[in-house]
C-alpha cells in the first residue's frame, strides 16, 4: 500500500507569499539541492490540491533540470470539484470524495511514498478520516 508522505514549507516569518513561495527552489545548492531531488526521485506520485496544482503547472512544465524533469514527468493527482480538464502532463483530477479517492490511489499505488505538496487545508482534510471532501 502506497504511503503519503505530507511535504510542506514552512516560514521562519510567518510569510508565505504565493508569488515568492518557491523561488527559493533554482537557488538551492550542494546536499539541500540533493535531499530534495531525492524526495522527489523516490516519489511514485504527487498529490495536490487545486490550487496547488495551479501554482506548480504555472512554473514547472517550462524548466528544465533533473528535479524539473521528474516532477513534469511523474503522476499528478488532483483534488478539486472545480478543476476539469488539467493540462499539466500526466496529470488527473479525482473524482467523487477525497476520503474514497485517496484510499483506492494508496491501495494501487505500491509501497513507494507519494509525495503531498499541497494547502494546509487539503493537508488536514486527507489526515482526518471524518472529512468527505476538500474544498
Amino acid at each position: 500500500m502506497g504511503k503519503i508522505v505530507i511535504s510542506e514549507n514552512v516560514s521562519l516569518d510567518g510569510l508565505a507569499d504565493g508569488q515568492r513561495l518557491f523561488d527559493w527552489v533554482g537557488q538551492i545548492k550542494g546536499e539541500a539541492a540533493k535531499v530534495l531531488l531525492d524526495e522527489a526521485l523516490g516519489t511514485e506520485a504527487l498529490l495536490l490540491g487545486r490550487r496547488s496544482y495551479e501554482f506548480f503547472a504555472a512554473r514547472w512544465p517550462s524548466r528544465s533540470g533533473e528535479y524539473a524533469d521528474r516532477l513534469n514527468s511523474m503522476p499528478k493527482y488532483i483534488v478539486s470539484s472545480t478543476l476539469e480538464r488539467p493540462a499539466w502532463r500526466n496529470a488527473s483530477v479525482l473524482p467523487g470524495g477525497v476520503l474514497a479517492e485517496v484510499s483506492k490511489l494508496r491501495r494501487e499505488l505500491p509501497g513507494i511514498s507519494s509525495f503531498t505538496a499541497a494547502s494546509s487545508s487539503c493537508t488536514r482534510c486527507w489526515s482526518t478520516s471524518s472529512s468527505t471532501s476538500c474544498g
